[in-house]
């Protein structure tokens, strides 16, 4: 497969405080997206749920369904129960033929609060890990079965933010359960992503690439914002336009293949969403690029 470029309707219009591109329609978000030159987007909440309408929807643009964010609640459902929850949403991944799911527990997540500090996110204790990992392993199983492989998306405000948190659960599962790195969450939580690629280079089956501006994760985290108001503020912007060292990252990253995914989550009334986009495919594919020589 080597490295395909996709995108995230995220730089459009946000899932979380949908305030955030709220007047951006889709078509306009998918007409840039391809305009840019992007093969592929992930899903978003403007994108129809039926697989006739979203293949057609896509196939107007040029583009495929590359997969959508799930929201998991495993620390309050056992596998089975979530299972039944995931298959809707699992079905219409097979559907449109996408092969990753990407896949969060939210349980006590207060990343969709903006009045919730980031001290408050819930946390696992050290005997919690092996059940909740166990329940993961076991989703994981069953998607992989069915040809899709479940990409674990550590995030900001969720029990899996930090580096610790995500050694616990790579730890504790097998490779039936994958990993989605993520650069900039991964360096909002003072994780170094490099570091992470490289230490999990066998389990990352899929990447959200975005950048961090330093000063203001600085301040947020100083101040005790919530993860929203962080968003606001600008914490996250395209590679290039912060302090990943995206070139490191890359370097760790020369034998992966997959999805690459452009992201960065900012209000689009200052940050041009066709703008960050061009930005960031242009430095994202000079990197592929790099990596390939």
């Amino acid at each position: 497969m080597s490295i395909r470029l996709g995108a995230n309707p995220i730089i459009w219009s946000n899932d979380d405080l949908r305030e955030l591109g709220a007047g951006i329609s889709l078509e306009t978000c998918l007409a840039q997206a391809r305009q840019v030159g992007f093969e592929g987007m992930e899903l978003g909440h403007k994108f129809p749920r039926d697989a006739v309408e979203l293949k057609g929807v896509l196939e107007r643009f040029g583009l495929v369904c590359v997969s959508g964010w799930y929201s998991a609640r495993l620390l309050a459902r056992d596998a089975r129960a979530e299972l039944e929850c995931l298959r809707p949403h699992l079905e219409l991944l097979k559907a449109v033929g996408s092969s990753v799911l990407v896949f969060a527990d939210v349980s006590g997540a207060i990343h969709t609060d903006v009045g919730l500090p980031l001290s408050q996110r819930p946390r696992l204790k050290a005997g919690e890990w092996r059940e909740f990992s166990r329940r993961v392993a076991e989703v994981a199983a069953v998607t992989a079965a069915e040809g899709v492989r479940l990409a674990y998306h550590h995030h900001m405000g969720t029990v899996v933010q930090s580096e610790a948190d995500i050694e616990a659960l790579m730890g504790a599962t097998g490779a039936e359960v994958g990993l989605l790195l993520d650069t900039g969450h991964a360096t909002f939580a003072g994780a170094d992503p490099a570091s992470l690629a490289h230490r999990y280079a066998a389990r990352i089956c899929h990447v959200h690439a975005k950048d961090v501006r330093a000063a203001v994760r600085e301040r947020v985290i100083r101040e005790d914002s919530s993860f929203l108001r962080a968003v606001v503020a600008g914490v996250f912007t395209v590679p290039g336009d912060g302090s990943v060292d995206f070139e490191h990252v890359f370097g760790e990253l020369r034998h992966y293949s997959g999805w690459v995914i452009l992201e960065a989550e900012q209000d689009p009334r200052t940050a041009d969403p066709l703008t960050y986009a061009a930005l960031g495919y242009r430095n994202l594919r000079r990197l592929v690029a790099e990596i390939r020589e």
